[in-house]
């Protein structure tokens, strides 16, 4: 009897918070899908013209904030986004974003807070197809993912032929991956404009089969769009034309 009265308390507790803090977010005009501010180094999230992001400025959404370890920034008063109302909100877990979690060099992703998933299907050498069980709000069962920051030659590209090096570099995809537990890993773009889920995809720690492409001479690093490590998949690439690798090679 004792034990109901405590839970009885600590739940009559849990929803008094909840609905004090609905009260706040709709006085305050906040909400979980609102749009702050984060930095590349700090660890705090900011409201536009917040004087704390004339160095980086990376929108994200609150909830997005708030379940990535951000803290209100108290210079601008952004607002706040209690654990509670997160779970209660969808009760998934965060997606695991490099560019929030503020790392420059892929080697230092954590695959510990990255979704596991099994890859199913290849499509070449930079999409494939993974299984997510339990898939968090947003993300499906089976998807489609394209490798972030990485471009493989072409082989079913439906007005292209096979381009040159593309078979090789498929090969090395499908034989690396398929069948495997990989862990995922997300930039700032989740989709691109065909739907596909953009990772990077990890096969152990330390280990980012993205950057591994480019450093092998599989791909090209693919530059055209900015994501977190641009400069060292940059690097990587020049590395593999000096090294003369894989579609660099001077026979080829």
């Amino acid at each position: 009897m004792a034990y109901k009265k405590i839970t009885g308390r600590r739940s009559f507790f849990r929803v008094s918070i909840f609905f004090l803090l609905l009260a706040l977010l709709f006085f305050t005009g906040a909400g979980p899908g609102e749009i702050v501010y984060v930095t590349n180094s700090g660890k705090m999230y900011h409201l536009d013209g917040c004087r704390h992001l004339s160095q980086s400025r990376i929108a994200v959404t609150l909830i997005d904030a708030a379940r990535s370890g951000y803290r209100a920034c108290s210079t601008c008063r952004a607002p706040a986004l209690d654990a509670v109302l997160e779970d209660l909100a969808g009760n998934t877990a965060a997606l695991y974003r490099v560019n929030l979690a503020g790392i420059r060099d892929s080697s230092a992703g954590d695959i510990n807070r990255m979704l596991q998933a099994e890859v199913i299907g290849h499509v070449d050498g930079d999409t494939v197809r993974v299984r997510i069980n339990n898939p968090p709000e947003g993300l499906g069962v089976v998807e489609t993912i394209r490798l972030l920051g990485v471009d493989t030659p072409e082989t079913v590209h439906p007005n292209r032929a096979v381009e040159y090096f593309g078979q090789e570099a498929s090969d090395f995809t499908r034989q690396s991956l398929l069948g495997r537990t990989v862990y995922l890993a997300f930039d700032w773009d989740l989709r691109d404009r065909y739907g596909r889920l953009l990772a990077y995809i990890y096969t152990g720690p330390n280990q980012c089969f993205n950057s591994a492409l480019v450093q092998e001479g599989y791909g090209h690093a693919y530059l055209t769009y900015p994501f977190q490590f641009m400069d060292e998949f940059r690097a990587l690439e020049q590395e593999a034309r000096r090294e003369e690798r894989g579609l660099w090679a001077e026979s080829r």
